[in-house]
């Protein structure tokens, strides 16, 4: 426990968002993005399983020994919470550690668009926020209901695997229940949701056909549901909905997303320029009465010239969030090249890919990490 502690513990103090702990390999801790490795011998097999076989819960050790992983929440003291998720490999046993901060950080301290208040502010509908996996979700959705804790009284209900946020009363009372503990999956949950008199559910991921459906029934009968998608884009959220079901049932659910949809946050994490940290670059799609009608009709390749033109209402196409981002010398344009969509947008910004390539080479070197 003392030595997956110290890991821990560095990860904490260097501000860094996972532990790496893989057989065969160092340990590796992600600063800002990139995973760099400890100065540290090669972990065996036996040296993974002493150091995280000891915090796996009963009920996990259980699914681990039949499926050969697990995901489980760890508290480390007051400091932070960790997301682990422990499996078997080609060379043994490996986790990794994902860094939840025991403080939830406001929608400004993100640095997100205020419009993203006004979202929130709804009482009814769906918003989904969506990305690639460790682009920060959660924590903007945490930070969602951390705004509708402080504004509004209500029963807020989170079903989540794991639970990574805690939530203390505000205003509002708070369920939070996680799969495999307090519940066998996120349809089940959902379904005894909708008896537990809520007013916000956040659905921590919506996997298939049965929770989305629940997931829009919620929507239309008047509460306000969070769920996360992992996608690159709003377009291609409200593809990834609609192709989960069946063609004979695809203009029902058109109709129900048209009419329920509130708005869809699209998000990816980029690196300062100071390389001390990241920050949010966000696509915002607002559903109005042009987004309902194409949507409607199947016809979501024009959904990106809705976001291009309704500036005025709030919405911004993740190329312009990113030049945004560079405008304001927050991000370096060779970062906003490698994240954009549209590469050649940027390509006039840039002095040439040796200068980023050195830049990187001697980043290596200045972050190699060392154990206390």
């Amino acid at each position: 426990m003392q030595r997956i502690h110290t890991f821990l513990d560095l990860v904490v103090r260097q501000g860094g968002s996972d532990l790496h702990l893989v057989a065969g390999n160092p340990p590796r801790i992600r600063l800002h993005g990139i995973a760099y490795a400890i100065k540290y011998r090669e972990l065996t097999e036996d040296d993974v399983h002493d150091l995280v076989h000891g915090l796996i819960p009963k009920n996990n050790l259980e699914e681990f020994e039949k499926k050969g992983n697990t995901d489980f929440s760890y508290e480390f003291g007051d400091e932070a919470r960790f997301r682990v998720n422990v499996f078997r490999h080609l060379g043994g046993l490996g986790a990794v550690f994902r860094a939840i901060s025991s403080k939830t950080p406001t929608l400004n301290e993100l640095g997100l668009p205020p419009v993203i208040k006004n979202l929130t502010r709804h009482t009814k509908g769906l918003i989904l926020v969506t990305g690639p996996t460790g682009s920060g979700k959660s924590t903007t959705l945490a930070s969602m209901l951390d705004f509708v804790n402080s504004e509004r009284h209500g029963h807020i209900i989170t079903i989540e695997d794991p639970v990574e946020y805690i939530h203390k009363t505000k205003h509002c009372l708070f369920s939070q229940r996680e799969i495999g503990t307090h519940t066998s999956s996120f349809h089940s949950a959902l379904m005894s949701a909708l008896r537990e008199d809520p007013d916000v559910i956040l659905v921590g991921e919506m996997r298939d056909q049965e929770t989305i459906h629940l997931a829009l029934t919620a929507a239309e009968m008047g509460i306000l549901v969070m769920a996360t998608l992992h996608t690159n884009g709003a377009a291609a959220s409200i593809d990834r909905i609609i192709n989960s079901f069946s063609a004979g049932e695809e203009p029902y659910v058109r109709t129900m997303l048209s009419t329920s949809l509130i708005s869809v946050i699209s998000q990816q994490l980029v690196r300062k320029a100071d390389n001390k940290g990241r920050v949010p670059a966000v696509e915002i799609l607002i559903n109005n009465s042009a987004v309902s009608n194409l949507i409607r009709e199947g016809k979501n390749d024009q959904i990106e010239n809705v976001i291009q033109s309704g500036g005025m209402l709030g919405m911004q196409r993740m190329d312009t969030a990113l030049m945004r981002l560079v405008d304001a010398n927050i991000i370096t344009p060779e970062e906003a090249y490698f994240k954009a969509r549209n590469k050649e947008g940027f390509e006039h910004m840039l002095d040439g890919h040796e200068l980023v390539e050195e830049a990187a080479s001697s980043e290596d070197e200045q972050h190699t990490v060392n154990l206390p």
